[in-house]
């Protein structure tokens, strides 16, 4: 099958995913504040991720390209909201275009839509140095995603079995591709030893992608004749790879995504000490189930949802939502009960 088409399969089977039960936000609460002395106003939602200043804390995360017309289409309109809402835009993998220069419209678009936004490039992780660097320039970007995808390729009927030279890759790219490299897992989370790793190679950007959101085991299972089902429930949910990451690495640059929801969330990835939050599967369902003004609405709306977390909490930066009260039920208890000393 080629790339373009599995492109397709992917989006078609992420748009119909099921419903996948708790959420790990939802075994995290922040605890209410009755008073505060901020205005409306005066609340920013700039953020800082590392060298990066974001005009929000939310952006679109790594989806689609590669598809030919229909993926370039989706992408046109991802870009257009993204410039409407002043939100941050990443790509998916760019692989396919960097193997067939014919797809590499389905990725320049975003640019050519968006020319002084903030964009990611994004590559897998057995990209070279050089494909990196080709990327990177394809779309003037800003800063370069490697995902992470071991269980994907694993269950993928195509996918990768060598991963031998992975992290000697990453490392290489990280110290010469000249621009900011955030390392992402795509719906398993990261662990603190996976942290260690990436830390001990000069990382300092890591998107958690948590269990939670868009199950590429299931995605890839529907494509498989004798599907792998036992897979399905792997990973490390959204709220305990955040904080595996930050026990370990405080001062690391974290995305928080994977199934991020609303607003909401995003304010308690926060309060975890994420620096930025990612949403996919909730904007591009909303963008193919109605159309490109819903989709900004629905931006406009998650922005709106995060600045009453702000001002219930007396955030005028959000920055200054890291640490504030909250407290853990259910299996997110337990979990950082047994791997995080002090939560």
């Amino acid at each position: 099958m080629s790339r373009s088409k599995r492109k397709l399969e992917h989006i078609r089977h992420a748009l119909s995913r099921e419903d996948l039960g708790i959420n790990s936000f939802d075994e995290m609460e922040i605890i209410h504040q009755s008073l505060t002395d901020i205005h409306w106003d005066d609340i920013s939602l700039q953020t800082q991720l590392g060298e990066l200043t974001l005009s929000s804390p939310l952006f679109v995360n790594a989806m689609t390209g590669g598809g030919g017309e229909k993926t370039e289409a989706i992408n046109r309109d991802l870009a257009i909201a993204a410039k409407e809402t002043g939100i941050a835009l990443a790509v998916g993998s760019q692989m396919s275009a960097l193997k067939d220069e014919r797809e590499m419209k389905s990725y320049q678009v975003v640019r050519e839509e968006n020319p002084d936004g903030i964009v990611f490039a994004n590559v897998g992780s057995e990209a070279t140095l050089e494909q990196a660097k080709r990327a990177v320039d394809m779309l003037e970007a800003n800063a370069l995603q490697i995902h992470l995808n071991v269980l994907q390729e694993l269950i993928m009927p195509e996918g990768d079995r060598d991963f031998t030279t992975r992290l000697q890759q990453i490392e290489e790219i990280v110290k010469s591709v000249g621009v900011p490299v955030i390392l992402k897992e795509v719906g398993f989370g990261i662990s603190q030893e996976t942290t260690r790793q990436l830390k001990e190679i000069g990382v300092s950007y890591i998107d958690v992608g948590g269990k939670g959101g868009t199950n590429f085991s299931n995605v890839e299972n529907k494509r498989r004749k004798q599907p792998l089902e036992s897979y399905n429930g792997w990973g490390i949910p959204t709220v305990t790879s955040i904080k595996e990451v930050k026990s370990v690495f405080p001062e690391c640059n974290v995305i928080a995504s994977g199934g991020m929801r609303n607003g909401l969330d995003g304010a308690k990835s926060f309060v975890l000490g994420a620096n930025a939050f990612g949403m996919a599967g909730q904007l591009l369902r909303t963008l193919m189930k109605d159309d490109l003004e819903t989709l900004i609405k629905k931006v406009d709306h998650v922005h709106e949802e995060f600045r009453i977390a702000m001002m219930l909490l007396g955030a005028k930066e959000t920055y200054q939502l890291d640490g504030k009260p909250h407290i853990y039920t259910g299996s997110t208890k337990t979990w950082l009960e047994q791997r995080i000393t002090t939560f």
